[in-house]
């Protein structure tokens, strides 16, 4: 089997820069191309062999590619594909034209080469075509860096060749396209069977959280979920259990895997509000059962200084994964997730918070609520595309504290449109301790002791009703019921956990 060699040499000027680059004809082997559709031609079988990584926008000529797509319909609907069968659809659509009409396939048919070879010719016309796309991805590198694009700088064209060959090394090129409901009905059957025979209510990623878990069944791939809240009710210290519970449970789901297994899955938070080290700091406080104001301030003894060395050893092995760049844009995280996915395997992420990040590079919105929008549009679309579930974090507006019942609702979401619409999931958290603190009766408001001492024996009581617990409202969820959970919450280690409904003071069960 002979390739053609359509390189020439380069030669190099005297200040190192190279020439004849743009005279260099693309790689292309067009007597593979015509041996190939010689081949599937006379036997049908040949396209079993080249079907599951050959399109005909592989194809260097587009006569050739056009060919191989009219083959490739007749054979994937149960047909014959022939010149004889073919020949209507040429002589009606002009393909052929260009080429010399039917005496073109005539010509196909010499160049044949035998089902066996079939393979290894499609595999070096694939192999021309990733070839031209190197290409042409390096040329557009070349001329954003020679400034063809000024709004982008060194960094993000960096992010924009990654995003490129992550494209290039995972889609092969093909576009979206649709997808048969026989096919769309075999994925819905296997993700049933999945959670047949999954023990227990979760059938998606666990939360850690028992009554999360029941309401929703996990966390499920391709979802966005929106986690909400005021400042200080405790979405990061959520999110970052709920990261740390899938986490873990993917590392225990590889130490069971049988030897041999292939098992990959990480979880991967964006936090652009914290630094990793002050994120990995809160998840070692809430393990180690140690306040994280005295590991900033130093105040810990020798015996917790041991917990913590031993805790560390534990979660090390964890495949979490932390990035805090700040107002990261949404091109560069995309480009991150595909990275992470094809080195290590994705399972989770989590983004702290969505109004911190800036859209994809070069895009310019008109407004603000566009640009949430575009953001989380955006979001959802990395759901999809690495068929992961994502979090993303979100602020409330301040309308909430005007209202008696502060306990919040979809439309207090900033923004709220396009985070509602385009959310599968939305879940807001609420401590009614934290509004209660704020409202302590004060002596001087009273005119009596006695009513001041009924007014603060009241809120004892409403503080004791609340105390170590949170709500999380899920308002909205797509593909399953709504309600409130409730969760214990502990302050001091920032931890939220499951309440205890059974014993008096609802703590956790040990």
């Amino acid at each position: 089997m002979n390739q053609i060699d359509t390189t020439q040499t380069e030669s190099r000027a005297g200040d190192g820069s190279l020439l004849g680059l743009t005279q260099r004809q693309p790689p292309a082997n067009m007597q593979a191309e015509q041996a190939l559709l010689g081949a599937l031609l006379t036997n049908n079988r040949a396209y079993e062999r080249v079907s599951d990584f050959l399109t005909g926008a592989h194809f260097a000529d587009a006569v050739n590619g056009r060919i191989f797509d009219a083959i490739a319909r007749r054979i994937e609907a149960g047909q014959l594909a022939d010149p004889v069968t073919l020949r209507s659809e040429f002589e009606h659509s002009g393909v052929l034209e260009p080429v010399g009409g039917m005496a073109y396939l005539a010509r196909l048919l010499t160049a044949m080469v035998g089902i066996i070879n079939a393979g290894d010719y499609g595999r070096v016309i694939h192999d021309a075509w990733v070839r031209r796309q190197l290409i042409e991805i390096g040329e557009e590198v070349v001329n954003n860096a020679f400034g063809a694009r000024p709004e982008l700088d060194g960094v993000d064209q960096i992010a924009a060749g990654e995003e490129a060959l992550f494209r290039l090394a995972t889609d092969k090129g093909q576009d979206g396209g649709f997808t048969s409901f026989d096919r769309a009905l075999a994925d819905a059957l296997d993700v049933a069977e999945k959670a047949f025979h999954r023990t227990g209510d979760v059938v998606g990623l666990t939360t850690g959280l028992r009554d999360l878990d029941k309401k929703t069944g996990g966390l499920h791939p391709s979802d966005l979920l929106i986690l909400a809240g005021r400042p200080a009710m405790g979405k990061t210290a959520l999110a970052t259990k709920i990261a740390f519970s899938a986490a873990r449970a993917l590392m225990r789901e590889a130490e069971d895997a049988p030897p041999g297994t292939q098992t990959k899955g990480s979880v991967a938070i964006f936090s652009l509000e914290m630094s990793a080290e002050q994120l990995a700091t809160r998840i070692l406080s809430e393990q180690a059962s140690v306040s994280g104001e005295r590991i900033r301030r130093g105040e810990i003894g020798q015996r917790e200084f041991d917990r913590f060395v031993q805790v560390t050893r534990e979660l090390a092995q964890l495949p979490l994964h932390i990035d805090d760049t700040p107002a990261i844009s949404l091109s560069a995280m995309r480009t991150r997730c595909r990275r992470l996915a094809r080195t290590k395997g994705l399972s989770l992420v989590v983004v702290d918070y969505l109004q911190l990040m800036r859209p994809s590079v070069g895009t310019r919105p008109e407004s603000r609520v566009l640009e949430i929008s575009m953001i989380t549009q955006g979001l959802k679309a990395i759901a999809k595309e690495l068929s992961v579930p994502v979090i993303a974090l979100s602020q409330l507006s301040r309308q909430v504290e005007s209202r008696e019942d502060k306990r919040p609702m979809l439309s207090d979401l900033r923004e709220s449109g396009s985070i509602e619409q385009d959310a599968d999931a939305v879940m807001f958290v609420y401590r009614d301790q934290y509004y209660l603190q704020q409202r302590q009766p004060k002596e001087t408001a009273y005119d009596s002791t006695e009513k001041y001492q009924t007014a603060l024996e009241d809120w004892q009581r409403k503080m004791d009703l609340a105390h170590n617990r949170a709500e999380l409202i899920l308002e909205k969820q797509r593909h399953g019921p709504t309600g409130t959970v409730h969760l214990f919450f502990e302050g001091e280690f920032t931890r939220f956990g499951d309440l205890d409904l059974v014993h008096e003071g609802g703590y956790p069960p040990s």
